[in-house]
């Protein structure tokens, strides 16, 4: 069946695509089912560069900012309105079942008191508080998953290699010492995560510029699942990881390993930037998220909250009317197998865990005939989701004799679309099966 056939390529496909060690692949299956269901996630990119408004890091290591500019930016760091509940609240109405909370970025700035730097927003920011601890707090309280972002890069740490755009500090062989060092540093503070606020899924970034023996990938893969063995790592992490990150830019085909997410910004930038108004709209976030979960991926969504803990305007309701649609079709969202494959239908779509229901992804000015093609299965019924209205559908063009399935038109009335992506769920006579031939006899 389709459902089988499925689930059995991404196990295949585990060790292939995502690891370069050796790794039970019934066991990652398993501690990946609530991620694989989750479907949904919040990205939050906060930090000191949200005071001035400026690319997260990148701004000094691309110099369009000197180092010394990037961090006086940590006096006006207050945190003064941070209401992690509210935000936890935020997350959950908006469907999503997971969130991944910026810990430290490329800028070495730690979002907690960190014992192997002074700095940290603890220490040398008006915050003067752990933020992480208070937020994994409430989204537990609100039973969303806790992530943490991670860059295992530090430019500001001095046993560091790097810091700037064309520079550096030494090479790895000319002072291995100095190297481990750093090594010690980093795999402490990833230490203190996991003692300290016991996260779910770990999110790492920076792993290009070193490879795996140069960063311990595989001990650093060890040290995490001793304290959590259930803990997903994604695939920033030189082949160690879990699942795989496209940024930003959405396949057009499906990916060929059987976890993946991918992370988007609400508009263009991570982090707060008040010169960036190019927000997406409700309809256009809806549309990529029923995209990604037809190509058997999540979405992790960013929001980049302002230096006081608020979250922007365009952001909230953004989240609140992504909220409402997840809400009324959360059936055929969550907990759900990517669809059938593109030529059956011209739209994304999703099938139930069972495989017995078939869910159609339909744009907001979609009504009328809506076509399937190869469909073998018999349709029992046919409901708009949501709101439970029956649809009508005929077979044309079906030859008695012929294992060819017919065409099948669904009658969609303007009347029960959707403001953004109107979903109907077909109830067949048993798990999805297509014709994939040529036609013909």
């Amino acid at each position: 069946m389709l459902k089988h056939g499925l689930l059995a390529c991404a196990v295949c496909l585990v060790s292939a695509t995502l690891f370069a060690q050796s790794i039970d692949p019934a066991q990652i299956k398993n501690k990946m089912q609530w991620f694989s269901d989750a479907k949904l996630g919040i990205f939050i990119h906060w930090g000191v560069y949200s005071v001035g408004g400026i690319d997260e890091s990148w701004s000094f290591y691309n110099k369009k900012i000197s180092y010394v500019d990037y961090m006086a930016q940590k006096k006006g760091f207050t945190a003064a309105k941070y209401n992690p509940q509210a935000w936890a609240d935020l997350i959950k109405e908006s469907g999503a079942r997971y969130a991944v909370l910026t810990t430290k970025h490329h800028d070495g700035v730690a979002l907690w008191d960190t014992k192997w730097s002074d700095l940290n927003v603890v220490k040398q920011t008006p915050a003067a508080r752990d933020l992480v601890a208070p937020f994994f707090a409430a989204l537990r309280k609100d039973s969303i998953r806790c992530g943490a972002y991670f860059s295992l890069l530090d430019w500001s740490n001095p046993d560091y290699t790097g810091f700037t755009k064309d520079s550096s500090r030494y090479k790895i062989s000319d002072d291995y010492p100095r190297w481990n060092k750093y090594r010690r540093f980093f795999q402490g503070q990833i230490q203190e995560l996991m003692v300290n606020y016991h996260p779910d899924l770990i999110w790492f970034d920076g792993d290009w510029e070193h490879n795996a023996e140069e960063w311990e990938s595989g001990h650093v893969r060890d040290l995490i699942l001793s304290y959590n063995p259930n803990a997903i790592i994604n695939g920033r992490l030189q082949g160690y990881g879990d699942y795989q990150t496209p940024e930003q830019n959405i396949p057009v085909s499906r990916p060929p390993y059987p976890w993946w997410e991918l992370c988007q910004t609400t508009n263009l930038n991570w982090g707060y930037h008040p010169d960036d108004t190019n927000f997406k709209t409700p309809g256009e976030v809806i549309s990529i998220f029923a995209d990604v979960i037809y190509n058997g991926g999540n979405l992790l969504l960013d929001i980049g909250p302002k230096e006081d803990g608020t979250i922007p305007t365009e952001e909230v309701h953004l989240l609140k009317e992504l909220g409402k649609w997840t809400r009324a079709h959360q059936e055929a969202i969550f907990g759900t197998l990517g669809g059938i494959p593109q030529g059956h239908f011209f739209g994304p779509s999703t099938i139930s865990a069972d495989s017995i229901t078939l869910y159609l992804f339909l744009p907001a000015t979609t009504y009328g005939q809506v076509l399937i093609k190869g469909l073998s299965n018999a349709i029992q019924d046919i409901t708009v989701v949501g709101n439970g209205t029956h649809l009508k559908h005929k077979v044309v063009g079906k030859i008695s004799w012929s294992k060819v399935p017919g065409l099948v038109y669904i009658e969609v009335p303007q009347k029960v679309t959707d403001e953004y992506m109107t979903v109907l769920a077909l109830k067949l006579d048993g798990p999805v099966k297509l014709y994939r031939g040529q036609g013909g006899l």
